[in-house]
């Protein structure tokens, strides 16, 4: 699919705003979508000079049109980070339900492939360890996540019903934790949260006794991920996200190093429903889409790190 009109909702995200920046980069042309609830016209401003780039200011929840041909729609649009959704819980549902709605129902209008971003919290606090796309999950639905996971599910099953009964040709990616440049220094997940401590002298506030893992995979990677996936005939659900697993411990003490600080670690009360653990089985991204995550996990915090001390709004050690 070569020059395609490519939509994103909620491209102005944090991942949203690197696929708009690779899709122009691999020659497409790019209609992004956000009402900036928890994206930012910032993180695509360096696109609006391109001929090539739409910056569309809307909530799919309440209507979605986008005039032309469209040969490819991309689902980002959400709140994603615990301290964003349970601040929006309607809206996080809204979205994950009229939201997905409206943009399947744009897919099938222009005949284009839709691709739903979904999530590795479908799989709840998981009782299968790694993740493979065919476990059902263990979500709690009344519990404080349980307003994205059940969004996520419920985007899922709707995304399935317009394929098996309307045809159109979707696709769904579950992506796991992601970090790298242009995520919110505020927006309450752990890399961001650590590295913006370390970076101000704060101790770092590490929940529980910091064994619980996660397998953190970097912005470049899940982006080459979701759009091998996207520009395949693969319906999914399809695992993006890096297998190598650690402990919430050792992510806080490799960025205690990365940022050059002498921060402590201070122990805070486990969120409700935290999951346990956290990694993928990525052997069908590997064997249906060639894919797998190539960014060192130091080499990337490297990056990030050096991202985040140009950011505003964190006060950095030394910074008259």
């Amino acid at each position: 699919m070569n020059g395609a009109h490519v939509v994103v909702t909620g491209g102005a995200g944090f991942v949203g705003s690197h696929l708009c920046e690779r899709l122009l980069r691999d020659g497409h042309r790019v209609t992004c979508l956000d009402n900036f609830v928890t994206g930012t016209p910032e993180n695509v401003a360096h696109l609006m000079y391109r001929p090539e780039f739409t910056m569309l200011r809307c909530d799919i929840t309440d209507f979605l049109h986008v005039p032309g041909e469209v040969d490819l729609v991309l689902h980002f649009a959400s709140p994603a980070s615990p301290i964003d959704y349970l601040r929006l819980p309607i809206e996080t549902l809204k979205v994950g339900a009229i939201g997905t709605w409206h943009a399947l129902g744009l897919a099938k209008d222009k005949h284009a492939r839709f691709l739903l971003a979904s999530t590795s919290e479908v799989y709840g606090d998981p009782q299968v360890h790694p993740q493979p796309e065919d476990y059902w999950g263990h979500v709690n639905p009344i519990g404080p996540r349980g307003v994205y996971d059940e969004a996520k599910r419920y985007a899922e099953a709707l995304t399935t019903a317009y394929r098996n009964s309307e045809g159109v040709n979707t696709a769904i990616v579950r992506i796991f934790n992601t970090y790298g440049p242009r995520m919110r220094p505020d927006d309450g997940r752990a890399i961001p949260t650590f590295i913006r401590q370390g970076l101000s002298g704060a101790p770092l506030t590490v929940a529980g006794d910091g064994r619980q893992t996660r397998s953190v995979c970097h912005v470049d990677d899940t982006v080459d991920g979701i759009l091998r996936l996207a520009f395949s005939n693969h319906p999914g659900p399809i695992n993006i996200g890096n297998p190598d697993e650690r402990s919430v411990l050792q992510l806080a003490q490799d960025i205690i190093a990365a940022t050059g600080d002498r921060s402590t670690i201070e122990f805070i009360d486990r969120p409700v429903d935290d999951p346990g653990v956290r990694r993928p089985d990525t052997t069908l991204a590997g064997e249906l889409l060639g894919w797998k995550p190539e960014v060192d996990w130091h080499e990337g915090l490297t990056t990030t790190v050096t991202w985040f001390r140009q950011a505003p709004g964190i006060p950095l050690i030394g910074r008259l």
